[in-house]
């Protein structure tokens, strides 16, 4: 049956009701005070916005898509750079870090063995209904392999799931992971036979501060998701990395999730441009962590999770001329802090100490967000 010609004036209407300008109602200079906003906001290092370079640039980059296997994106200079056989694309951590442990689960029962802290700990049992092992360090800061030996399930016993994927974090609350300990961690766990996965979504962190090759920090691990917005001020995404065969499945299983994209050049773009553009700022970031660190102590602030990166611990909110803006005890510095800004929290903070201690207030040390390793005393004298 032949279809009547819709008529021009119906086609109009239709696109006159589902037409939209989004710079309609937007004052004159809201970007250039968002920008002002970010770079007095500690509440992560995801809040970083697109500078116009970095816009500009983005804009030259391929139209091919993604699903078709575009060659010109980033994912081969990641794999390169890595040190692993293949890359693939995603759009947030949470996707590549789910994806990633997916691929590796291939016939149940399993079980990851991960930090108690790890954020791949929330999702884990959703999306792969894989068992999962949360450990507490007994050091209150890292993993090591005894802790790891206490707590993997290997063996003819047919009680429990057997361990199939270690899932390790570095940095973990912007603390840094010992090179050594990742090593004999992986050494052990490939001698049975276990896979060794990473959430390296500040691993550019851990290579500005060690001066190790992000081909050295990954080599022990099968799989590993880096990601771009945190900490390289990229808009979007992250990479799963590791062989051509493991890459080949987390395509599918991409897919699967939804996760398959099209033209993603202009986000390839935004990662060509912050890889290039933006690791070299993270000395600056870590200089200014510690700094923030430091003066927080000598105001008698007590920090027992080291401002090692980009992170510290203060849980402190008051009203400025221009407003800082907190996400409660995690002070998390980036590419955009301006100095100006740590200059004004530690100030903050120094005022409302000396005001408890002329109150006389003295404040016991207290756990902070749950975390065990992670406390914040302040203390009158």
């Amino acid at each position: 049956m032949s279809q009547a010609k819709v008529s021009d004036a119906a086609i109009a209407q239709i696109a006159g009701e589902i037409k939209f300008d989004i710079l309609a109602g937007v004052p004159e200079g809201s970007n250039d005070l968002k920008r002002s906003q970010i770079a007095r906001t500690f509440i992560s290092d995801t809040i970083t916005a697109p500078t116009k370079e970095m816009f500009t640039y983005a804009t030259m980059a391929s139209l091919g898509d993604d699903v078709y296997h575009e060659p010109s994106t980033e994912q081969t200079h990641i794999a390169r750079i890595t040190g692993k056989e293949a890359a693939l694309f995603m759009v947030s951590g949470t996707m590549s870090n789910q994806i990633g442990l997916r691929t590796h689960l291939m016939q149940p029962p399993y079980t990851i063995l991960c930090d108690n802290r790890a954020h791949i700990f929330k999702g884990a049992g959703f999306h792969s209904g894989a068992a999962v092992t949360p450990v507490a360090p007994k050091n209150g800061h890292h993993l090591t392999l005894d802790d790891v030996k206490n707590n993997v399930v290997y063996g003819p016993d047919v009680h429990f799931a057997p361990t199939e994927v270690i899932a390790l974090e570095n940095t973990l609350n912007g603390t840094i992971f010992p090179q050594d300990e990742i090593i004999a961690i992986s050494e052990f766990a490939h001698s049975k036979g276990i896979k060794m996965h990473l959430d390296g979504a500040r691993i550019w962190h851990v290579a500005a501060e060690t001066g190790k090759s992000l081909k050295e920090l990954l080599e022990p691990f099968d799989s590993v998701s880096v990601c771009f917005s945190k900490g390289l001020g990229a808009p979007i995404g992250s990479c799963l990395v590791g062989s051509k065969e493991y890459i080949t499945r987390a395509r599918r299983i991409r897919l699967l999730f939804g996760g398959g994209m099209r033209q993603t050049g202009i986000l390839s773009g935004s990662v060509a441009y912050a890889l290039t553009h933006n690791f070299p700022l993270l000395p600056r970031v870590h200089a200014l962590s510690h700094k923030l660190e430091k003066s927080l102590e000598d105001i008698g602030v007590t920090i027992l999770s080291p401002a090692e990166t980009c992170m510290a611990n203060s849980g402190t909110r008051a009203a400025l001329p221009e407003p800082l803006f907190l996400g409660g005890s995690r002070v998390v510095l980036h590419i955009q802090t301006s100095e100006s800004a740590v200059d004004d929290l530690i100030s903050l903070i120094a005022t409302i100490a000396e005001e408890k201690r002329k109150a006389g207030f003295v404040k016991p040390e207290v756990q902070v967000n749950g975390h065990q390793d992670v406390y914040v005393r302040r203390v009158a004298h």
